[in-house]
């Protein structure tokens, strides 16, 4: 029961810091033509070791094809990103940064910097990696959970 509740207490309050994140994400980067999901998939496109389809951005980021898709579309007619074909599916296109959305990124990323060594200030390292640790250990025993349902239908 206590164990329960801990971990009550501690979703409640990562969805309150996901609030509260979003919020000055968009604040930080809405006038580089970025929200903070578009800065997150733009991160998530820069940030991989190669090209990567919708599809594969978004269950990288834990977010539905549908969501991705739309952000991708709407940074396209932005020039943000581009489209490309992919040797291994005729249909799922590669997504791309542009020079713009590279530019746009690296301007984000720069803002970012102080900010997160601001917020770092008066905390541990090692209370910084235990606290990632303890959501990535919660985010891999969701995303076994979901694979068994999947496979189980």
């Amino acid at each position: 029961m206590i164990r329960r509740a801990a971990v009550t207490d501690l979703i409640l309050e990562t969805f309150s810091l996901n609030g509260r994140l979003l919020a000055w994400g968009d604040a930080l980067v809405a006038d580089l033509g970025l929200t903070s999901a578009r800065w997150q998939v733009l991160g998530a496109i820069a940030l991989s070791q190669a090209s990567l389809p919708v599809a594969h951005i978004a269950r990288n980021m834990g977010l539905t094809r549908q969501a991705v898709r739309r952000l991708v579309n709407e940074m396209e007619a932005d020039g943000l990103v581009r489209l490309a074909p992919n040797p291994h599916h005729q249909r799922a296109r590669l997504v791309l940064l542009t020079g713009r959305g590279q530019a746009a990124y690296d301007a984000a990323m720069q803002r970012y910097a102080p900010w997160a060594s601001s917020l770092a200030e008066g905390l541990r390292v090692k209370e910084i990696e235990s606290a990632a640790s303890v959501l990535r250990n919660i985010r891999q025993h969701l995303d076994d959970s979901a694979q068994q349902e999947d496979d189980d239908a």
